[in-house]
């Protein structure tokens, strides 16, 4: 076989490749935009920070409890550098070369560590996983992991945003995302 002719396959093969995943991402962007048709706006006055901005790696959200199930509308799915802080109405994430992203202390449902989620695994719940609403008319809870760059703010994160759930007020119900079926599961019974 001539050497052009094995360079044009090599390179049609690769194209061919790039275009279907692009094609399964936008799939993907759009079946998660079902899931969470609209994701709250960052408030113009959040108040005082009671803990950070944290360095941090935004990694990725999922359904809740199931942690390879990404979701990638909204730019859910870039994994980028990030600043964390927790105000007392909630959680704000600004992310570089994505959307900024904000978690409403009412939208949130619990706080916790694990050692991994889609697009990250640091072990020994080494990510901040921030279980939310992000749209009460559909009812589907994320699981935001972050991998917060210093230890202390870790701690000083978890801190901050566990209170927000436990806050006054803060009547919705804590779900165990582990245990609670996904809506994918619930059709097939």
């Amino acid at each position: 076989m001539p050497l052009w002719l094995s360079v044009t396959l090599l390179v049609s093969l690769a194209a061919l490749g790039l275009w279907g995943m692009w094609r399964g991402w936008q799939g993907r962007a759009r079946r998660t935009a079902l899931l969470v048709p609209t994701l709250p706006e960052v408030p113009a006055d959040a108040g005082t920070p009671t803990a950070g901005p944290a360095e941090a790696v935004y990694v990725s959200s999922t359904r809740a409890g199931d942690w390879l199930d990404r979701v990638v509308a909204h730019d859910l799915g870039v994994r980028s550098p990030a600043h964390v802080a927790v105000h007392p109405t909630g959680v704000l994430v600004r992310r570089t070369g994505a959307v900024d992203l904000w978690v409403p202390a009412s939208a949130l449902r619990s706080v916790g560590t694990a050692p991994g989620q889609a697009g990250k695994f640091v072990g020994r719940d080494g990510l901040v996983v921030l279980t939310w609403v992000p749209d009460p008319t559909t009812g589907t809870a994320l699981d935001t992991a972050l991998h917060v760059r210093h230890d202390t703010d870790r701690g000083t994160l978890l801190t901050a945003a566990s209170a927000l759930v436990a806050a006054p007020g803060a009547d919705h119900p804590v779900t165990d995302p582990v245990t609670a079926p996904a809506p994918a599961q619930e059709e097939q019974s």
